[in-house]
């Protein structure tokens, strides 16, 4: 008899935390229960979730950028059961299949003249590494330089570029790298022209605080790397396939960078997929020989149903014109923020490219607001951006997050596919919360309630087999019958924003 899903979904559901706890990462669970971010979810669709209630959240974190093309696509969906009902000979190994051929030549034919080759992986950390990996091969030198605040993943290479030193933590001795200011070139020349650096690895624009650098800086970047013989790669993990209404983030400023990492959206939220893709130089000096073919590998990288994913999710991203909508979503964005930035003393900027976009919040200048924000951020640093985190979820129903450890800045990474409807949604919930905020210290006292039942035995929300919860009330405050929302992300479990 197969292995029925659904029943065992059915039959051990509400289980989640209880199994996290046990096995998994406890501290993850208490967080989120803390927060009141316990919600058992059962179906994504879109630019939502939905949890065992019924309640609908709008998803403005995508997965971290996974679900570019919303969650539960279904051309990615109908190419996936087409290629499993096909039963290809997957991995065989000693083999070159068609699959990541073709997929490797529609990555090559949207990436600048000069890349000609793609590695493929399973995640964007494994990209990295493999950038890592070919620039200290390619270039003889041992050194990485990277950027302040940069994340680049989790594994140990990645790791040494890793701008968080509460990330790297005694888990060295790391890769030899540097770390210069981000937009900081004088600092940037004062490494690469010692001579011993491989690559700078930057993110066109960084997750962690949606960091912007300017054109000038991007120039003269490529300029002192072309100088100074080091290869300079941009991480697009997070930034590519059409993010920031480019297909790649640094075509903005017309970037022709040695080697590309890619992951998340490619994998149209369905089978993890990283590529590295770099010029015929690079890649070469690493594969010179046919002793040398397997020098470099992983064992699902060119895995079947991971270039099917690949190659459907670039044929949506043409098909529905994606890339632009990002453009034209992320200007909409921007127009109908900007107003609340002038009405809200502490909303300081909205910045980023497309939907990659920070709001950055900060010390209001009347004197009794300014009182009240410095009395929260003595609690804890960027607190009052979780203050308002916490209020979207749990009123409105919108996922966000805290961009940073210690930084007052919301990321959003809305899918690709979210229009005026998502837009007027959130700046509509992010109105609410602001003049609350504005009004009174309220925002604290209800993040306070909220984290004391969380915390408290008992408090945790228990889940509705029947998709009602007796025990859920709306109010004035609360959530409309047609609202959006989703789970909010804290400084301290946001990862690779």
């Amino acid at each position: 008899m197969a292995f029925d899903v659904a029943k065992v979904l059915a039959d051990r559901h509400g289980e989640n935390f209880e199994l996290h706890n046990e096995f998994m990462n406890p501290q993850m669970a208490r967080v989120l229960r803390t927060l009141g971010f316990d919600r058992f979810y059962v179906r994504g669709e879109g630019c939502y979730l939905y949890d065992d209630r019924g309640e609908r959240y709008l998803d403005m974190l995508s997965g971290f950028g996974v679900y570019a093309l919303g969650r539960s696509h279904p051309g990615i969906k109908a190419a996936l059961h087409q290629a499993i009902d096909l039963d290809l000979p997957n991995m065989v190994q000693i083999d070159c299949a068609l699959l990541p051929g073709l997929l490797a030549e529609a990555l090559v034919a949207r990436s600048h003249e000069d890349i000609h080759r793609a590695f493929f992986c399973n995640s964007g950390a494994e990209a990295v590494e493999s950038a890592i990996k070919f620039a200290r091969y390619a270039t003889r030198r041992p050194r990485i330089v990277y950027a302040g605040h940069a994340f680049h993943g989790l594994t140990t290479g990645a790791l040494a570029l890793n701008g968080g030193a509460e990330f790297k933590n005694r888990f060295g001795p790391l890769v030899p790298s540097t770390e210069v200011p981000f937009g900081d070139i004088e600092a940037l020349q004062r490494q690469l022209r010692r001579g011993d650096v491989a690559a700078f690895i930057v993110e066109p624009i960084q997750g962690k605080g949606v960091n912007v650098a300017s054109a000038e800086y991007w120039h003269e970047v490529q300029e002192l790397c072309r100088r100074y013989k080091t290869l300079f790669v941009t991480d697009e993990v997070q930034t590519g396939l059409g993010r920031t209404g480019r297909f790649f983030c640094h075509e903005h400023w017309g970037l022709r960078p040695d080697i590309i990492t890619v992951s998340k959206a490619l994998s149209g939220g369905f089978i993890p997929v990283g590529a590295m893709l770099c010029t015929e130089k690079v890649f070469m000096s690493v594969f010179s020989s046919m002793d040398r073919a397997m020098v470099h590998s992983s064992t699902f990288g060119r895995n079947q149903l991971a270039m099917v994913a690949g190659l459907a999710t670039l044929d949506a991203l043409d098909e529905q014109g994606l890339v632009e909508h990002s453009r034209v979503t992320g200007e909409q964005f921007a127009a109908k923020l900007a107003p609340l930035v002038e009405r809200y003393e502490i909303f300081h900027e909205v910045r980023g490219l497309g939907l990659m976009i920070g709001l950055e919040f900060g010390p209001p200048t009347t004197p009794r607001l300014r009182r009240r924000w410095n009395a929260i951020e003595r609690i804890r640093p960027a607190l009052s951006s979780q203050a308002i985190v916490v209020p979207l979820f749990h009123r409105h129903r919108i996922l966000t997050q805290v961009a940073a450890d210690n930084a007052n800045v919301i990321k959003l990474l809305p899918a690709l596919i979210a229009g005026e409807a998502e837009v007027d949604a959130f700046v509509e919930a992010l109105d609410d919360v602001l003049a609350s905020a504005q009004k009174g210290a309220g925002l604290l006292f209800e993040m306070g309630r909220i984290m004391a039942r969380g915390a408290l035995p008992g408090g945790k929300r228990r889940p509705s087999r029947k998709g009602v919860d007796p025990d859920v009330t709306t109010n004035g405050a609360g959530p409309s019958p047609n609202g959006h929302g989703a789970p909010v992300r804290t400084e301290t479990t946001a990862s690779n924003a």
